[in-house]
């Protein structure tokens, strides 16, 4: 019942009287009927009732009748940092610019126990940071992880802190995974750990998975989100879809650019990038990106992010544009498909509706691969973006296949 509702129901006390007697109680003589005494030891009971409720409702109505806030950004973010600041004895909240591959790139690190085993989130894009939307899609794992988001070279917070274009000559795939392998040292250092968990997704997966080859002895497992592996076909299969969703629904617009662009990701080719555009805008028009939306929303979590300012926010994703131009051919051109062995355990988690990095394609290598141990994990009601669409089953996932990978070993705190 809401509060308003209680308001309007609980009369002042000053205009209440005793109730009458049922008539059944009226029309059956003295004898039934109550005594004075009683009848107003009772109403006393039910006065004494009804004040001590509208003595509570009051602060109630005050605050309901009061403005609602938030009225600003500023205001609305200093809610969503109360309300998740890291309290516990051994937490860790952190905000900070580290010094990796010769420029400083931020990393937001936050967990409920620092004793807790480490997970570091390389993002995809290129370009797009997911530290924005850390708030809203991973602050769950906090509990179980010591939770570490990284605004890549080119992206988020390090695009802003550097000038573009003395970082432009390191914008290459083998930098990333060298910043991947220095970052990962640092947190080896700084919480004393062993090995970590990377979860890697989209771009990031292609930069995890180098990573796992390159160091599986650091890797508690090596956790492939959004899985790219052979780009091509990737891209191959997400158009196919588009233009058969296209056609089902008749959408003239949508059927004539897709067929414009035919045949689109032959083999031996680049594609070109007002191609890719084009598909893309049809794909994610069609539930690729995001299950059951016609566009992709989760970029507008960063709006309320306390990790940016105001000005941080506005410009958040302008290193998206600045990646792609260096990294996006290489992203569509990847394939990985030789890679059929892995010295760590592996985990993979796949949107089934994801036409971006095609989760069917994801799912035929996983099944080729060798690892110590490996999992595969359906998200059904996601395509591309699972932080953002299915944050609850994220949770449980990792806490049911990542973690007990690290409780094994000891690399636990609670």
């Amino acid at each position: 019942m809401s509060i308003a509702r209680n308001r309007h129901t609980i009369a002042p006390v000053a205009a209440q009287r005793p109730p009458p007697f049922p008539p059944s109680v009226r029309d059956a003589g003295d004898a039934a009927r109550p005594s004075e005494t009683g009848r107003h030891a009772r109403w006393s009971r039910g006065a004494a009732f009804a004040l001590a409720v509208l003595m509570l409702s009051a602060p109630l109505r005050a605050w309901a009748s009061a403005p609602v806030p938030p009225a600003s950004r500023a205001e609305a973010v200093e809610v969503i940092r109360e309300l998740r600041k890291i309290v516990t004895p051994l937490g860790v909240e952190r905000y900070e610019m580290v010094p990796v591959g010769g420029i400083p790139q931020f990393v937001s690190i936050r967990g409920a126990d620092r004793r807790n085993p480490v997970l570091l989130i390389v993002h995809g894009g290129p370009g797009f940071p997911t530290s924005p939307i850390a708030w809203w899609g991973t602050h769950g794992l906090e509990e179980y992880f010591t939770v570490v988001h990284w605004d890549q070279r080119g992206a988020g917070k390090t695009y802003l802190a550097s000038d573009p274009e003395k970082v432009a000559p390191t914008m290459t795939p083998d930098r990333f995974v060298d910043d991947t392998e220095e970052l990962v040292a640092w947190l080896r250092g700084e919480f004393d750990k062993d090995k970590v968990f990377l979860l890697g997704t989209s771009w990031g997966s292609y930069v995890g998975l180098q990573f796992a080859l390159r160091r599986p002895e650091w890797l508690h497992a090596y956790i492939g989100m959004g899985q790219a592996i052979d780009s091509p076909e990737s891209e191959r299969r997400g158009y196919a879809h588009a233009l058969a969703a296209a056609r089902a629904a008749g959408n003239l617009q949508a059927i004539a650019d897709l067929e414009s662009i035919a045949p689109y990701a032959r083999s031996g080719g680049a594609i070109p990038l007002q191609d890719i555009a084009l598909e893309r805008r049809w794909s994610d028009h069609f539930g690729g990106v995001m299950a059951y939306r016609t566009r992709q929303i989760d970029g507008i979590a960063v709006r309320l992010s306390p990790e940016y300012s105001d000005e941080e926010a506005r410009r958040a994703y302008e290193g998206n544009g600045y990646s792609q131009e260096f990294l996006f051919s290489e992203v569509v051109g990847v394939d990985m498909s030789h890679v059929t062995a892995l010295r760590c355990p592996l985990i993979v988690l796949a949107g089934r509706h994801d036409r971006s990095v095609n989760s069917s394609v994801a799912r035929e290598w996983f099944e080729s691969v060798d690892a110590p141990s490996k999992h595969f994990e359906w998200f059904e009601h996601s395509a591309h973006e699972i932080i953002a669409e299915e944050p609850g089953k994220l949770l449980m996932t990792l806490v049911q296949y990542a973690r007990p990978i690290a409780v094994r070993s000891g690399d636990v705190g609670q």
